[in-house]
C-alpha cells in the first residue's frame, strides 16, 4: 500500500516518512511493518502493515483540501460557553484521535479562539500545543511552508 518515502500521517504525531520496511519475528509470528520516522524529535513508530487502516495512518492531504483547511480558520465561529473544560477536552480529544486534518484544525480554531477570548486552562494549552503541532507538521509537507510559519498564519487568521 505505502513505499518507502511516502509522506503519511499517524493520528496523535502528524506527518512523518516511511523510513523502511522491516519484518519482526515477535510472538512466534513474522510480521512487517512500516517504520514511520517523524522530523519532530525525531522519533520512530512501527506500524504493522496489515493493521493500516485499523491504525487510522493515512497518505497526507491533497493541495486542495490544503486550501480547504487554510481556508477554514477564516470566519467566525461561535466559542461553546460551557464552565465545563473537562468535558469540552474530552470532546476536543475524541476529534484529534481521529487523525482527521478537519476535525484537528477544528479543534485547534475553537482552542485559539477561547485563548484569544476567554484564556485556556492547562490541560487545553497542552492540547492546543499538540493539536497545532500535529496540523502543521502535515500542512508543512503539503505546502512546503515552514510549520513555525503556519502556526503564526493559523493563529493570526482566526478571529
Amino acid at each position: 500500500m505505502y513505499n518507502i518515502g511516502d509522506k503519511v500521517v499517524y493520528p496523535m504525531h502528524g506527518a512523518g516518512t516511511i523510513d523502511k520496511i522491516e519484518e519482526r519475528h515477535i510472538l512466534n509470528e513474522t510480521k512487517s511493518y512500516y517504520v514511520l520516522k517523524f522530523s519532530v524529535g525525531g522519533m520512530k513508530v512501527m506500524v504493522p502493515v496489515n493493521s493500516v487502516e485499523k491504525s487510522g495512518l493515512r497518505s497526507v492531504i491533497s493541495k486542495p483540501d490544503y486550501d480547504k483547511v487554510m481556508a477554514s480558520f477564516e470566519g467566525d465561529v461561535e466559542v461553546e460557553d460551557s464552565a465545563n473544560w473537562n468535558r469540552r477536552y474530552r470532546e476536543n480529544m475524541e476529534k484529534i484521535k481521529t487523525g482527521d486534518v478537519f476535525e484537528t484544525a477544528e479543534v485547534v480554531k475553537t482552542l485559539v479562539l477561547r485563548e484569544k477570548r476567554k484564556g485556556l486552562s492547562s490541560g487545553e494549552k497542552k492540547m492546543l500545543l499538540t493539536a497545532m503541532q500535529i496540523l502543521v507538521s502535515e500542512l508543512s509537507v503539503v505546502s512546503g511552508v515552514e510549520a513555525d510559519s503556519l502556526e503564526k498564519k493559523i493563529t493570526d487568521m482566526v478571529s
